[in-house]
């Protein structure tokens, strides 16, 4: 199986919105990290949502992915709602992410980590697995296969027995995304992905997020703060400020709008 059949093997489903944000609200005691916020993604989209730091963008990303149940309001993937659903059986539905601050298990191998999300849709489940009962052999045997076909499309299969702890900030964000892709999802959350990087891989990982959309037939939803980044990879972007949405439209829209000059871009 490719890497493109393996991650878009959910059956198809109705165009119209990916996901729906309906005043979703969360609160941390008397703070309000995000307030009444409402937003559609279509399928296929490549979304943006920027702000200043504290804005909320990451607890949003958090409330779509289970991390954190809202306060008030709902989140709906495909018509159904995901809003207190856990983060395993939200992944299992069909979106997956990245973190602001990488998670992988640094002292797993790269095909390890990306082998262990695969998991999630095994048949045989982890615990046979780690046994090494039947059937798990065979299917594992299948796992290491499609996960070495997702190392080699982010450009790591020549290092897969390495530790992820000793992957360079960059690497490590490519390994963070084949690992992801792993679980086969619709929706695909990174989260500040070109962090750290310069000019020129900042460009190519916009080519390849274009690609990954294309290639799988994904939606994409990213928060990043290199503006031009965003303004030149996305279909629409979003803007949080002090947790409330300020603008939503397609760039060209956004980046006039008075409220995100003075809110995130900075006025004069």
């Amino acid at each position: 199986m490719s890497p493109a059949e393996l991650v878009n093997a959910s059956p198809e489903y109705s165009a119209g919105s990916t996901l729906e944000a309906k005043g979703l609200t969360r609160r941390f005691g008397g703070l309000i990290a995000v307030n009444n916020v409402s937003f559609t993604v279509k399928k296929g989209e490549i979304f943006g949502l920027i702000g200043p730091n504290g804005a909320g963008k990451t607890t949003l990303f958090n409330l779509v992915t289970g991390l954190i149940s809202p306060s008030s309001g709902q989140m709906l993937y495909r018509g159904t709602e995901v809003s207190r659903l856990r983060p395993h059986q939200v992944a299992a539905k069909g979106i997956a992410r990245t973190f602001q601050n990488i998670r992988l298990f640094a002292n797993l191998s790269a095909l390890e980590n990306v082998m262990i999300a695969q998991h999630l849709h095994s048949c045989s489940g982890v615990f046979k697995g780690v046994l090494g009962l039947p059937p798990a052999p065979q299917e594992e045997r299948q796992i290491r296969q499609r996960s070495m076909e997702l190392l080699a499309l982010v450009g790591l299969s020549d290092r897969a027995d390495e530790q992820a702890q000793n992957f360079a900030y960059g690497n490590q964000r490519r390994l963070e995304i084949a690992r992801a892709l792993a679980l086969q999802p619709q929706v695909l959350l990174l989260d500040e992905p070109a962090a750290g990087m310069n000019p020129k891989e900042k460009h190519q990982l916009s080519d390849f997020i274009r690609q990954l959309r294309d290639q799988f037939n994904l939606t994409v939803l990213l928060i990043e703060h290199h503006v031009p980044l965003v303004m030149g990879l996305c279909d629409r972007i979003a803007v949080l400020d002090f947790g409330q949405l300020i603008a939503l439209g397609e760039p060209a829209q956004v980046k006039t709008d008075p409220a995100v000059i003075e809110a995130y871009l900075g006025a004069e």
